[in-house]
């Protein structure tokens, strides 16, 4: 056979490969995801004819259904939220001029039940309509409640975990929206200066201030760079890179261990722990907490940030240059989201395994029965049980007797940690000058519940506006 022809045919037979290949992927392998894109509006045409699947809160509660409109050949369902905004983060919303947001975007396939593709097409040539499937998920209704109570109006945010399991027991961004009013107010929700459509659990991204310094203490001790019985001479003012660094209090602490230096927050103490440490130690346990990653939590990952060091809007790694003894007290350029630092106090709470968070609990067929639950999934080994237990420790004596006596509940011990920041962008606060925090967990010596609390724009402190809120929701949690 001529050479020219072979490979004439050698070319068109891969090229015809690559053309399967390509299609298949699309078609096939990717199919869910092109289903998923918010300008794809074939599949949410399509959903009009499907009762898509409720949404429902851990006790059954109706967050989401789907409301016949018409009949015949027009018939049609539209979205109806009936709690309206308390669950509008991170549910989100469908409707087919819009798309679909947050949850109902995440978990479209189960509720349209094409989720089982055989089982779809199956179905099609049987004639039989296709019905959506309910899921059910693991918010607490007055978790959820009481996280809207506690801010009581000011921005922010509330996330609780399980720790042992990831599953999300309350998730609450301020202000918030219905999403019933999509439909007639998106252009002004979009240009609303308070971002209700943020979710600010997931996307709000803010300086975490000393709540990060569990996650230096957790790369000091379980690194082996101190132990528990090492001080450090903390003084009230140190020099860090040329600048000052004080402790907020002005108080010479002297020497002092990471028990004490964590109870009371002391920013000299941690400010050289962190240039002992380093950057890259302090990288590496940042990557296994969560930072330098979207979370691994089920909503769509355009919907939600990254946590980490940032120039701009790029991301640092630790080959860039940074002021780590800054880093090390949560300052720099450091931004984290709630949902991240939930994740710390939950992995500490958990022995020091990071379990990938989950929002959804249990998928339900059109006859009520359970088809599909959540397993719960290992993210990480982040530090050893000993470095959690000793942190658990020093964060208990933050609630008893340190900055974050505020969270303490009657008869549980709360293990926690107070932050409180300064606000990167003073003129959208109207000159309030901090960002707020508090992340724990109750019971401090067997974790039901880890909890993230913080108020964007305060002139108040960690211990005193963020703590109450966490206590709050940890108290609903542990009074069911």
């Amino acid at each position: 056979m001529n050479d020219r022809i072979v490979k004439l045919f050698a070319f068109i037979a891969v090229s015809f490969a690559v053309l399967v290949g390509f299609t298949s992927n699309w078609t096939v392998f990717d199919a869910q995801n092109l289903k998923n894109e918010r300008v794809n509006k074939r599949p949410l045409f399509n959903a009009q004819k499907i009762e898509r699947g409720r949404i429902l809160a851990a006790d059954g509660t109706v967050i989401a259904r789907s409301v016949a409109k018409g009949s015949g050949p027009s018939l049609r369902y539209v979205r109806d939220y009936p709690e309206g905004g308390t669950y509008g983060h991170p549910i989100g919303y469908s409707f087919v001029e819009f798309g679909n947001s947050e949850f109902e975007a995440f978990h479209n396939s189960e509720l349209i039940g094409d989720d089982n593709e055989f089982a779809s097409i199956f179905d099609q040539i049987r004639g039989k309509d296709p019905i959506g499937n309910d899921i059910r998920t693991s918010i607490d209704p007055e978790a959820q409640q009481a996280a809207f109570d506690a801010l009581g109006g000011q921005p922010g945010a509330v996330v609780a975990i399980e720790p042992d399991t990831g599953a999300v027991k309350a998730l609450v961004s301020e202000p918030p929206y219905d999403p019933n009013s999509i439909p007639f107010d998106l252009g002004e929700l979009n240009q609303d200066p308070g971002s209700p459509l943020l979710n600010r659990v997931t996307q709000g991204q803010y300086p975490p201030g000393s709540t990060f310094k569990l996650v230096t203490a957790a790369a000091a001790l379980d690194s082996g760079a101190i132990s528990l019985d090492d001080t450090i001479n903390s003084p009230a003012t140190i020099e860090v890179q040329g600048n000052p660094l004080a402790n907020s209090d002005g108080s010479d602490y002297g020497d002092i261990d990471v028990t004490t230096a964590l109870t009371f927050s002391v920013n000299t103490y941690f400010g050289q722990l962190g240039e002992e440490l380093g950057t890259g130690t302090l990288e590496e346990y940042m990557t296994r907490f969560g930072f330098n990653a979207k979370p691994q939590i089920d909503l769509p990952e355009g919907q939600m940030s990254l946590s980490g060091v940032f120039d701009g809007d790029t991301l640092l790694t630790g080959e860039d240059a940074m002021d780590v003894g800054r880093l090390a007290i949560g300052q720099e350029r450091l931004l984290a989201t709630p949902i991240q630092m939930a994740e710390v106090a939950a992995t500490i709470a958990n022995g020091g395994t990071l379990m990938k968070p989950r929002i959804w609990s249990e998928v339900l067929d059109a006859d009520g029965r359970s088809i599909k639950t959540m397993d719960p999934e290992k993210q990480s080994d982040v530090i050893s049980e000993e470095t959690a237990a000793q942190l658990t420790e020093a964060m208990t004596d933050v609630v008893n007797e340190g900055t974050g006596t505020a969270a303490a509940l009657s008869g549980v011990n709360v293990a926690g940690k107070t932050g409180t920041a300064e606000v990167p962008d003073a003129e959208r606060c109207d000159g309030l000058p901090n960002q707020a925090w508090f992340v724990g967990f109750a019971p401090a010596d067997d974790p039901q519940i880890a909890v993230a609390a913080t108020v964007e724009c305060t002139s108040g402190q960690g211990g005193t506006v963020a703590a109450p809120i966490a206590a709050a929701v940890m108290q609903a949690l542990l009074d069911e």
